[in-house]
């Protein structure tokens, strides 16, 4: 412990120096200067004053234009680094604080632990981890799992994100990588660790472009002094710890990061699962007034693939929706009206003729019943004839659990609700509108890739053909493809008319129910349905 404290008075000694030195000889230039008048007679005494405070206003300006040169000269100010040094203790995010992401902090605590008992791993000649790369999707915590890496371990944090290092003067990128490595060096040695953190790490750990006077010569520097750097904390008797994180694939990212001894422990952070949901509706419901009867397993179930920003997200809207309509609590209304209006955007009711209002009405009608029928994962969220956006009308759904591939079946099911809304006009009015445009894009783009690069076609050609280049391939060849890719448009086409045929009750059913109350909540769908005796063959339901 003595050794401790010793080292970290040397440190301070170390970092400050130069304003101890100055403290002292501006103290010995006072009292010097108090004596020297003491000794003068009365009349040069008083002389010697009165120019003093002229003597003074010019001695600052002399001091002002010397530090700012200095600071340019010598210090590197345009290296000027932009961050906060925060002991560990202060960046309070406690490893409860950290939810949803348990398989992540799994893998991190073992980082805790080798930090905490440095000495028994370098008793049996192991050495810490010097490099730890977090990757995942935004939003799903990698910035606060590494502050809670160093709440748990104790030691300072040193946070700054990769783009703060590039700036439009040459060289400025490699002293900021310098200074940080230099103040992580002097913390670690007097607290006996550091960890540095790097935001947005592909800013600089894109593969280097090896192009002499191209634009990325900056970031190649910086990027070579990273690495400089992270080889440099090989032989130290301290341990720095550099912590990076990238919503970039791994691939994207320079070969020499990811050699052992630099990012060599990779940690993936992904979407909190359901249980990882409900504990993070939990937790940020308590920090609001909220109905105590809302399902919060029904909010996960609804908010399949969400991150932890998503879901705090979801919250604050609906404390903004509830504060806006006069309640004293969130309910579980406002919390589907939060979600609807980050998914779909806010709501606004556009003047159309009554023929336009059904044509959307059955438009919607036909999303709805063909996505509830023969949709093998996903649930109907909602189905709408407000506008919202560009759009007249919408049947959000999402899937009843997390899925992360989609067979054929699957991809079948997407081109058949797509273009359910045309067949449902086709069938009512004999026509169809420009409404139908996104959908048979989505519908489009689906069954090209399911022919084009998924191998689901019945012709028998296997393959990715989308990544040879056109004119590679022959003629026949893409007029089969695409031969196949229409007949699977049609073939979903028919058998959504021969469905929204037998079921012309249930259409007009929903399409009524739409015209009169303009929208119709899960549960609502789902009675209907039920009076009609149809089921379908759920696993999860969101009721």
């Amino acid at each position: 412990m003595q050794v401790k404290w010793f080292r970290r008075i040397q440190m301070f000694l170390m970092d400050h120096w130069i304003k101890i030195v100055i403290a002292f000889l501006i103290v010995l230039l006072i009292g010097l200067s108090i004596w020297g008048l003491m000794s003068l007679e009365s009349f040069y005494r008083d002389l010697t004053l009165a120019q003093l405070p002229v003597t003074l206003l010019i001695g600052v300006i002399h001091a002002v234009i010397f530090v700012y040169l200095y600071m340019i000269v010598f210090r590197g100010g345009f290296a000027k680094l932009d961050k906060v040094k925060i002991r560990g203790s202060g960046v309070d995010v406690k490893w409860g604080d950290v939810i949803g992401i348990d398989e992540a902090k799994q893998e991190a605590w073992e980082v805790v632990e080798l930090i905490r008992d440095r000495k028994r791993v370098a008793k049996i000649g192991g050495k810490i981890i010097r490099g730890i790369l977090m990757q995942g999707p935004p939003g799903c915590g990698k910035t606060y799992l590494a502050k809670a890496i160093a709440t748990e371990a104790n030691v300072p944090f040193l946070s700054m994100s990769a783009s703060g290092f590039t700036e439009i003067f040459v060289g400025v990128g490699p002293s900021r990588v310098r200074k940080l490595f230099k103040q992580a060096r002097s913390l670690a040695y007097g607290y006996g660790g550091s960890i540095i953190f790097i935001d947005e790490l592909d800013a600089i750990g894109r593969h280097r472009l090896f192009s002499f006077g191209g634009g990325g010569e900056e970031t190649n520097s910086t990027l070579n002094q990273l690495l400089v750097e992270m080889d440099g904390m090989k032989d130290k008797d301290y341990d720095i710890i550099v912590i990076g994180a990238s919503n970039a694939p791994e691939e994207s990212l320079d070969p020499a990061l990811l050699r052992p001894g630099r990012f060599d422990r990779k940690i993936y952070i992904d979407r909190p699962n359901l249980d990882g949901r409900e504990q993070l509706f939990k937790h940020y419901l308590s920090k609001v007034q909220h109905d105590p009867s809302i399902d919060i397993g029904r909010l996960a179930r609804k908010t399949v693939h969400k991150s932890p920003a998503d879901i705090e997200n979801i919250i604050k809207e609906s404390a903004l929706i509830a504060s806006r309509l006069g309640k004293d609590v969130v309910g579980y209304k406002e919390l589907t009206e939060a979600m609807e209006r980050i998914e779909l955007g806010i709501k606004h009711r556009r003047h159309m003729t009554e023929r336009e209002r059904r044509m959307t009405a059955y438009h919607e009608t036909g999303h709805l019943v063909t996505l509830y029928l023969l949709h093998p994962t996903d649930d109907v969220f909602k189905a709408s004839i407000i506008a919202r956006g560009d759009t007249l009308g919408v049947v959000y759904h999402s899937p009843r659990e997390e899925l992360y591939t989609s067979d054929r079946e699957h991809i079948l099911a997407d081109i058949k609700v797509s273009i359910a809304g045309y067949v449902a006009e086709k069938l009512k009015f004999g026509v169809t509108t420009s409404g139908v445009s996104s959908d048979f894009k989505q519908a489009m783009v689906q069954a090209h890739t399911m022919v084009w690069k998924l191998g689901m076609g019945k012709n028998g050609y296997l393959g990715d053909y989308a990544s040879i280049p056109e004119n590679q391939l022959s003629e026949e060849l893409k007029n089969k493809l695409n031969a196949e890719t229409n007949q699977i448009i049609k073939e979903c086409a028919q058998e959504v008319e021969q469905l929204l045929k037998q079921e012309d009750q249930l259409l007009d059913r929903f399409a009524n129910e739409l015209l009169a109350k303009e929208e119709l909540e899960y549960d609502e769908i789902d009675t209907i349905f039920k009076e009609y005796g149809k089921t379908s063959n759920r696993k999860v339901s969101f009721s």
